[in-house]
């Protein structure tokens, strides 16, 4: 089983897919000549052809509004903005038309099309390129919101996302993009949107990510252990929109003490809706109010104090030997 870098499991899912759906159709700035500006679609317009993987102008909302049109008209469009930062500009059609579509046609009309979109920092990039931001499209009824933390995952929920009926949007978390390799099965492979994953058994608390935080979560279970002898659950969320909290509750009945980290602000972030759920369906199992471990509530600062933005393994952690110690 090859290993991949994230940039080179979409690629793999891309290409699959267009070999295997005629109707699957990639369009956005650079993604066929020069390959996206990450290299994503890098090849993919020397096998596909120009009619298939489309250059378009610097124009978000037109991209937005032309996959929409094809989506409707018999195509599976995969779109990219090459930030998220820049995809705030087809909101108005991806809200007033993608999502409302099925519901305003009663069902006649489907826009199974996909927004693809780097997010996230860590990179030293510029502003408007290191925004969080997927609270404003999980906020949308209609549509589905999916972040990947690893390239197999990323590579079978890409699949799946294209395969789907309805607008998925698909933030790839860039920081994640060549930070590590994994094995990645050459042949067919998809994972249902909507669910969760436990990627680490615990007993003493859990540990809810998604998307690049995974990677400094994990990182703090493993130290949680080795210094303190605490076994940390460790969740992946995977999908942020329709959020499956089965698995969240039943981890938090079972060890009584939770923390959610993300990088969006800490305001109104996906963080909040899980700790509703949990005291929703879980309030009574809980030792200790449910933490959240996240960005702060200001603009993402530039490359030079980013890293004081972001959640790391040290923050994670104290909010972990918070939790075990409250009584």
């Amino acid at each position: 089983m090859p290993k991949m870098t994230m940039v080179q499991a979409l690629n793999l899912a891309l290409r699959q897919e267009m070999a295997r759906d005629e109707s699957v159709i990639v369009l956005g700035e650079d993604v066929g000549v020069d390959g996206g500006v990450f290299r994503v679609t890098d090849g993919l317009i020397e096998t596909f052809g120009e009619r298939r993987v489309v250059d378009t102008p610097l124009a978000e909302s037109a991209i937005a509004g032309m996959s929409i049109g094809m989506a409707v008209y018999g195509l599976k469009p995969v779109c990219e903005m090459q930030f998220d930062g820049f995809s705030y500009y087809t909101m108005h059609q991806i809200e007033a038309h993608a999502s409302r579509l099925r519901l305003r046609s009663q069902g006649r009309h489907h826009v199974p099309m996909v927004l693809r979109a780097p997010y996230g920092g860590g990179v030293r990039a510029l502003e408007h390129h290191s925004e969080s931001r997927e609270a404003f499209w999980a906020h949308i009824p209609g549509l589905k919101m999916v972040i990947p933390s690893s390239p197999r995952n990323a590579r079978a929920l890409l699949v799946s996302a294209i395969r789907d009926p309805d607008p998925v949007i698909f933030y790839e978390p860039k920081a994640v993009y060549r930070a590590f390799r994994e094995e990645v099965p050459e042949e067919e492979e998809t994972l249902p949107i909507g669910r969760s994953q436990r990627v680490r058994e615990g007993r003493d608390l859990t540990l809810i990510a998604y998307g690049a935080m995974m990677r400094p979560t994990l990182e703090a279970a493993e130290e949680l252990k080795r210094q303190h002898g605490v076994e940390a659950e460790v969740i992946d969320l995977l999908t942020i929109s329709p959020l499956d909290d089965s698995l969240l509750v039943e981890s938090a009945r079972k060890t009584g003490r939770v923390a959610v980290v993300h990088e969006a602000p800490r305001s109104f972030g996906p963080g909040a809706e899980v700790v509703a759920r949990l005291v929703e369906k879980a309030f009574y199992h809980l030792e200790a109010p449910v933490a959240r471990v996240t960005g702060y509530d200001v603009v993402i600062p530039l490359f030079s104090r980013e890293k004081y933005y972001l959640p790391g393994v040290a923050r994670i952690v104290d909010a972990a030997r918070s939790l075990l110690s409250a009584q």
